[in-house]
């Protein structure tokens, strides 16, 4: 049976990433994180002093760097998952903090380091059995996709979301500073110039806002098996 590329695309929070994982793992394909990397390159700037007290980012400076970031992602047997890794070091918990929140927008808007980590993600992909989700994926990094997914729902049941995800990590969270951040992401990631955020033409849209998590899945398998029969008519 041949493998295809699935692109799973759309805004912040609307729960991409379990549904891509969840969907891998269901049919044996490859899980990429594509937010995961730019959270990567993130808090690579955070840490090597990239960004100004003002949250500029000293852009000649990470340019410069950009052959030191290598991101990879090995399965965790334990979670059920791919946990990420940069130059070696798991990151899975340090990328999902509220500071790299709050600073991943303004460095994936930089065009190079856009160029860079979709260059890494269609080598990752090639030859298909791959599920990638992001905000990029079916218009730039796979246009060819034979599914693409646009899903969304409303800011605020995506920030009451992260914010249930993140008490449950034991970890600090504010309701209004997550609503805020998701709604400035959203402005940021549609209105930038490099690779927009935007629905593509033949993508499937799913709004998730009422849904649980298995109707989710159930959703999502179905269009699977829809576009695997399509491709064997």
């Amino acid at each position: 049976m041949k493998k295809i590329t699935i692109a799973i695309d759309g805004h912040s929070s609307c729960g991409k990433s379990t549904m891509a994982k969840d969907l891998a793992r269901e049919i044996g394909y490859v899980y990429v994180d594509t937010g995961a990397m730019y959270r990567c390159v993130t808090l690579f700037a955070l840490r090597n002093g990239l960004f100004a007290a003002d949250g500029s980012i000293d852009e000649a400076g990470l340019r410069s760097r950009m052959n030191n970031i290598r991101i990879s992602f090995k399965f965790n047997p334990e979670a059920g998952r791919p946990d990420t890794y940069l130059n070696g070091e798991l990151v899975e918990r340090d990328i999902r903090t509220m500071e790299v929140s709050n600073h991943v927008s303004p460095i994936a808007t930089l065009g190079f380091v856009r160029e860079a980590m979709v260059a890494q993600q269609q080598e990752m992909g090639r030859g298909g059995g791959v599920v990638m989700d992001g905000r990029d994926i079916g218009t730039v990094v796979f246009p060819n996709a034979e599914l693409k997914i646009f899903v969304t729902a409303s800011a605020e049941v995506r920030a009451q979301r992260r914010y249930d995800e993140l008490k449950a990590k034991g970890m600090d969270a504010d309701y209004a500073d997550i609503l805020k951040n998701v709604q400035e992401r959203d402005y940021i990631d549609s209105h930038r110039e490099v690779s927009p955020l935007r629905q593509a033409d033949d993508a499937l849209l799913l709004d998730n806002s009422n849904m649980t998590i298995p109707e989710q899945k159930q959703w999502l398998m179905q269009q699977y098996e829809r576009t695997i029969a399509k491709l064997h008519a």
